[in-house]
C-alpha cells in the first residue's frame, strides 16, 4: 500500500505522541518534556524524553529515538501499514485503498470503430499533414529515451494494454493526450511563432513537452474515439447546452502539466489570439487534478536538481527562467498561493523566495502570502520577497537584464523580517509615538498567526522593537578577572553559550544536544537551566535575557566574559541570522559531539543507533551548505 506523505503528515498531526506514549511507558513531565525509563533497555534513572510539540521521542541512554509511527513499530515489532492502519481508525483519516480496489482512475473504453467509421484525425482535412497519432501502445512501441533520460520516470508495465480492452487508465490517457498536442506543433505556424516571439528554444519547447490544440472542436473525439468516457473524466470534452460535445483547449498553445511524479495529469492552454478570453484555460479538477495542490515547474526543478526555489506567477516565466539557467522557479496553477503550495516548497528547501509585482495588486497579494505563510514558519525555515520592478514580470526582467544581473537582484531580495517592518512602517508615521504603537500593533496580529511553540514570535518583535526604538540591548557588566584567565581560542560551545544567552528562546535550536553533551560542562549546564525555565521565559526580550541570566547566575563570570568576546549582538541583527547562527552552531556541535559518543558506546545497539543518527545529521549538514 502507498500512502502519500501528506496523509502521514496528517495522521501525525493528530496524533499525541505523550498520550500514546503514556499507555505504555509511565511518564512525568519535567520541564518541556516527559520523563521515563526507557522500553527499549533496562534502566533505572530515566532517560527517555517524549516532546509533544514536536511529536518526537529520545532515549539519552539507547539512544532510541522516532516519532509516533516508529514508536509502535519498535515496541510491537510491527510493520508500517500495520501501525498506520492502527493510527487512522484512531484518527479518523481514511487511508488510501489499494491499487486493485482503486476504480477511480479507470474509464470504461469504447469498442474499437472500423478502419471505415474511424473519422481522419485532422484540422486542415488532409491526414498527409496531421497523420493519425502513433500511441506508446501501438506495435508495443515505449518512447524509452524518455525514460532514460528521466530519474523521475515511473514505468508502469500496465501501460501496454491492448487496444481491444474495455478498461482504460487516467494517466495512460493523459499521457497519449499530451503527445498528441506535442505532435501537433510542427504542424501548427501560428504555434510555433508565439513560442517563437517568447525566445523559446527548440531544446526548451521539447524539455517542457510544449503542444498546439487544433481549431477543430472535436479532435480529440476523432483522435481517441475509444476515450470519450476517459476525456470527459479529466474535463477536455464539455458538453454545450444542447448536448453537443465539444473540446475544452481548441487553437491555444498548450502547457502539459505534471505531478511529483513526472506524469501528465492536467493541460494549461494559452489562447493565440489576445482578444479571446480567458487568455489562459487550465484542466477543470479530476481524480488526478488538483490545481490547488500542484505547482507548474516542480517535477522539472526537482529533476534538474534546484537548491533554491522562486515561486512565481505563470508558466512562461518558469519557462523563461530555466531556458537561463534558474532551475527552480516554480508556479501556481491560475490560483492564489495557499498553504499546501508553501508547504510543498519547504519540503525542498527550508529557504525559498516568493516573486510579486510592485504595484498595488501585487502589495496585496505580498501581505495575503505573508498571511499564509506565518502560520507555516517553524524554527529553521526562511522566506524572502522578491518585489519585481513595476511593468516587469520575472520573463521580461531576465531578458532584460541578463542572468548575472538577475540573480543579483534576486539574492537582495528582503527577508520577511525586513520586508514586514517596511511594509508596515511605510502605512505609519513611525517619527511619532502614536504611528510606532499602531506598527507594533500589527505587528502583533501578524505574530499571532506564527508557530507558538518556535521563537521566531520572540525574535521579530525584538528586531521590530530595536528598530523602533523601543528598546535596548542587553549589555553584560564584563569581569575583567574573569576574562583575564579565559581561552582566547573561542570554542564553538561559547558561541552557542552566546547565542542561548542573547536570546534565550533560542534554546530550541539546541536543546537536542542534551543527548550528547555533559551536564557537568558549562553549556551542558546552561542547557539544563534552560530546559527547566523555559515555558516561564518572558515575552519581552530584555526581561527574558535577565530570566536567563538570573537562572545561570552561578555561571554569571564565565557568561559575561563569552558575550564580550564573541561580541554576539553584533551578529544577531535579524531574527533570520539569529535562526541561521543557532542552526549552524547547533549541527557543527551534534557532529562533534555524536563522533564522540560512538567511540564511548557501550553496547553494539548503542552504537548502531548512534551511527543511524549520525549518517541522518551528515544529510542535514550537507543540504545546508547546498542551501
Amino acid at each position: 500500500m502507498a500512502i502519500p506523505q501528506h496523509t502521514i503528515d496528517q495522521i501525525l498531526d493528530r496524533t499525541d505522541i505523550v498520550d500514546l506514549i503514556g499507555q505504555r511507558v509511565k511518564l512525568k513531565k519535567t520541564g518541556r518534556t516527559y520523563s521515563g525509563c526507557c522500553p527499549f533497555h533496562q534502566e533505572k534513572t530515566p532517560s527517555f524524553h517524549v516532546y509533544r510539540d514536536k511529536q518526537y521521542f529520545h532515549c539519552f541512554g539507547c539512544q532510541a529515538n522516532g516519532n509516533a509511527i516508529r514508536f509502535l513499530m519498535d515496541i510491537d515489532g510491527r510493520n508500517f501499514v500495520d501501525v498506520m492502519k492502527e493510527l487512522s481508525n484512531k484518527t479518523g483519516i481514511d487511508l488510501p485503498k489499494d491499487n486493485h480496489d482503486n476504480k477511480k482512475l479507470s474509464y470504461k473504453r469504447s469498442p474499437q470503430p472500423t478502419p471505415a467509421a474511424q473519422p481522419p484525425v485532422t484540422q486542415d482535412k488532409t491526414t498527409e499533414l496531421n497523420p493519425p497519432i502513433q500511441t506508446p501502445m501501438d506495435d508495443h512501441f515505449i518512447d524509452m529515451d524518455r525514460f532514460m533520460d528521466d530519474p523521475f520516470a515511473q514505468f508502469d508495465p500496465s501501460f501496454m494494454v491492448d487496444e481491444n480492452v474495455q478498461e482504460g487508465n487516467l494517466y495512460d490517457l493523459l499521457e497519449n493526450v499530451a503527445q498528441f498536442y506535442e505532435r501537433q506543433l510542427p504542424n501548427s505556424q501560428k504555434g510555433q511563432n508565439y513560442f517563437k516571439q517568447r525566445g523559446l528554444s527548440a531544446q526548451t519547447i521539447q524539455f517542457w513537452r510544449l503542444g498546439y490544440a487544433p481549431e477543430d472542436w472535436q479532435h480529440l473525439e476523432k483522435a481517441f474515439p475509444q476515450d470519450i468516457e476517459g476525456l470527459k473524466q479529466i474535463g477536455l470534452i464539455r458538453s454545450s447546452d444542447s448536448g453537443r460535445d465539444f473540446d475544452l483547449l481548441r487553437d491555444r498553445v498548450i502547457f502539459p502539466i505534471r505531478d511529483h511524479k513526472g506524469r501528465v495529469v492536467g493541460f494549461g492552454g494559452r489562447a493565440l489570439n489576445d482578444e479571446i478570453k480567458p487568455k489562459y484555460i487550465n484542466s477543470p479538477d479530476s481524480e488526478v487534478f488538483h490545481k490547488n495542490q500542484l505547482l507548474y515547474g516542480l517535477y522539472e526543478g526537482r529533476k534538474l536538481k534546484a537548491n533554491d526555489w522562486l515561486m512565481v506567477e505563470g508558466y512562461m516565466d518558469v519557462i523563461a527562467l530555466q531556458q537561463y539557467g534558474i532551475n527552480g522557479a516554480v508556479a501556481t496553477l491560475g490560483t492564489a498561493s495557499n498553504a499546501d503550495h508553501l508547504t510543498t516548497l519547504f519540503k525542498q528547501n527550508s529557504r525559498i523566495t516568493i516573486a510579486f509585482d510592485g504595484d498595488a495588486a501585487g502589495q496585496k497579494a505580498a501581505r495575503r502570502t505573508l498571511e499564509i505563510a506565518l502560520p507555516l514558519l517553524n524554527d529553521g525555515r526562511e522566506l524572502k520577497f522578491f518585489v519585481l520592478p513595476n511593468e516587469h514580470d520575472p520573463d521580461s526582467l531576465i531578458r532584460r537584464e541578463g542572468l548575472e544581473n538577475f540573480q543579483k537582484l534576486l539574492q537582495q531580495a528582503p527577508l520577511l523580517s525586513d520586508f514586514v517592518f517596511a511594509h508596515l512602517t511605510g502605512q505609519h508615521d513611525v517619527s511619532s509615538p502614536e504611528g510606532k504603537s499602531l506598527v507594533m500593533g500589527e505587528l502583533r496580529e501578524l505574530t499571532e498567526l506564527l508557530p507558538k511553540q518556535g521563537s521566531f514570535r520572540y525574535l521579530l518583535t525584538q528586531s521590530f522593537r530595536e528598530k523602533l526604538g523601543l528598546g535596548k540591548r542587553f549589555t553584560p557588566q564584563i569581569s575583567h578577572d574573569a576574562s583575564l584567565s579565559f581561552n582566547i581560542h573561542t570554542k564553538d560551545e561559547d558561541f552557542a553559550v552566546a547565542i542561548l544567552m542573547a536570546n534565550p528562546y533560542l534554546y530550541t535550536h539546541f536543546e537536542i544536544l542534551r543527548a550528547y553533551i555533559n551536564q557537568d560542562d558549562l553549556l551542558g549546564s546552561i542547557l539544563f537551566k534552560l530546559d527547566q525555565i523555559f515555558e516561564s521565559l518572558p515575552e519581552d526580550q530584555e526581561q527574558a535575557v535577565y530570566y536567563a541570566l538570573g537562572a545561570c547566575n552561578s555561571y554569571a563570570n564565565d557568561i559575561a566574559t563569552i558575550l564580550s568576546i564573541t561580541d554576539i549582538f553584533s551578529m544577531l541583527t535579524s531574527p533570520e541570522k539569529a535562526f541561521n547562527h543557532a542552526k549552524e552552531y547547533s549541527l557543527g556541535l551534534q557532529n562533534k559531539f555524536l563522533k564522540h559518543k560512538i567511540k564511548s558506546a557501550k553496547t553494539l545497539q548503542e552504537a548502531t543507533n548512534l551511527r543511524q543518527k549520525y549518517n541522518e545529521l551528515t544529510k542535514q549538514i550537507s543540504l545546508r551548505l547546498l542551501s
